[in-house]
């Protein structure tokens, strides 16, 4: 499947029930506040795994969305067609676990990072874990996933 740059994978206040793997292109998570300010959750690059994971496991609607900032190339599959071969196929239920697993590790990575280092720290793990992606989407976008202003992410480049 193919979508493009500002097409949304999953909005906020509908149901999902797909899973994605990202071959091409850039997408991000976020959510909004009650004013309408946007939060960067996550970024996906190829060789990630896209989901609306809140709504796909629970089947509630959707607390963040999912946005392409740039053309995207994605397969796609049926979370409960998946969910489905896990009786048949223990293997596929072991990776979707091991890979939960995972995913819980690295978010609770982050959380840890947010609240206890100083930005210039958290830039540099984001440019360590997101090579080139800073070439690829706007500065505003980082700024926001790493919790500072835009002005603050100038003036931190601007030392380097």
């Amino acid at each position: 499947m193919e979508l493009k740059k500002d097409e949304y994978f999953a909005k906020e206040g509908e149901f999902s029930a797909k899973l994605a793997f990202m071959s091409e292109g850039v997408m991000r998570a976020f959510f909004r506040n009650k004013s309408g300010t946007e939060y960067n959750k996550t970024f996906f690059t190829p060789s990630n795994f896209i989901a609306a994971y809140s709504s796909i496991t629970t089947k509630q609607k959707n607390l963040i969305n999912i946005q392409c900032l740039t053309d995207c190339k994605i397969l796609v599959a049926n979370f409960d067609k998946i969910t489905s071969l896990y009786n048949d196929y223990p293997k596929i239920e072991r990776l979707s676990r091991i890979f939960a697993e995972y995913k819980f590790v690295i978010k609770e990575k982050r959380e840890i990072e947010l609240v206890t280092l100083e930005a210039t720290e958290r830039y540099e793990i984001f440019k360590k874990e997101h090579p080139n992606l800073e070439n690829l989407i706007n500065q505003y976008h980082i700024a926001s996933y790493l919790g500072i202003t835009p002005t603050q992410l100038s003036r931190i480049r601007a030392k380097k």
